[in-house]
């Protein structure tokens, strides 16, 4: 390393990113024949050709990409490690979240956020399986469901209210709990609070599970809007449809609901100082009404 600049590892980088000496100039400011003497200075440094060139083209050679493999990697934590000090850089906030919160609450809410925080990036991915941040592959996880991981950082996201919803004209014809036992219930069967532990809260014998059934709340909220039946699920998660009316409540103050922590912000305590997150849970305490405290 003592004979390998890293001004030449650099320029190596970013041709092998982008494939072009020009292209790679262009982002570091530079001619495109100072990128070209940079790498060939590598080259006699390191005894090897890293590149194949045709023309204003260029294509990594095996040793190359072996190179780049790590060097690639490297940048890229070095990139991440100004990103936590600075005060400047905008940042890229990486998520994983449960589907259902991603789309139902999530989703609709990342250009307010971005409003807040100008200049960020957010990488969103949603799926079912808890992220393990083994791989540093994203910052934070929301997840359904306490997580049972230790070495976390855990931040429960605010009680949830848990009641049935439908379409308004089916509504109407609902006036007692009792009622229910006339209409269709869709089930969302992954949910911890079921039709069955709502029936029994308000003194009633639960029906046979005989409606449609769902794994995800966001398919179970679409069919009671397109008025398949009648929903039981939170009422964060259906925020949209029932400000909107597609959806109304009808026993809300009038019923025993269940109010439950369905939903947590994990991340591994070294993301902690990652400004990214730091401005999303600042973001997630004034949108939830919430106060983590110094988490």
């Amino acid at each position: 390393m003592q004979n390998v600049p890293v001004s030449t590892l650099r320029a190596f980088e970013a041709a092998g990113r982008t494939g072009s000496f020009t292209a790679a100039a262009r982002e570091m400011h530079l001619t495109p024949s100072a990128v070209s003497h940079a790498v060939r200075k590598l080259e006699q440094a390191l005894g090897a050709a890293l590149f194949e060139r045709e023309g204003r083209l260029v294509r990594l050679t095996p040793d190359g990409r072996a190179l780049m493999f790590h060097v690639g990697k490297g940048f890229e934590e070095l990139r991440r490690g100004v990103e936590v000090v600075s005060t400047f850089a905008p940042g890229l906030l990486r998520l994983h979240c449960a589907p259902s919160f991603a789309a139902q609450w999530l989703a609709p809410r990342l250009s307010s956020f971005l409003k807040q925080c100008p200049g960020m990036q957010i990488q969103l991915a949603a799926g079912t399986d808890y992220m393990q941040f083994q791989a540093d592959e994203c910052d934070a996880d929301i997840v359904y469901g306490r997580p049972t991981s230790e070495g976390f950082i855990v931040l429960p996201l605010g009680e949830e209210t848990i009641t049935p919803m439908c379409a308004p004209r089916i509504a109407n014809a609902i006036q007692t709990p009792a009622d229910l036992f006339e209409h269709p219930l869709i089930d969302c069967y992954n949910k911890h609070v079921r039709w069955s532990t709502w029936f029994v809260a308000n003194d009633l014998a639960a029906p046979p599970p005989l409606g449609t059934r769902f794994d995800r709340s966001f398919l179970a909220i679409k069919a009671a809007v397109d008025g398949i039946g009648v929903v039981l699920d939170s009422t964060r998660l259906a925020e949209r449809e029932l400000a909107s009316g597609e959806l109304v409540a009808p026993f809300a103050g009038r019923a025993k609901d269940t109010e439950y922590v369905d939903h947590y912000l994990v991340f591994p305590l070294i993301a902690k100082a990652r400004r990214p997150l730091r401005s999303f849970v600042a973001w997630l305490e004034c949108e939830l009404g919430l106060t983590f405290g110094q988490f």
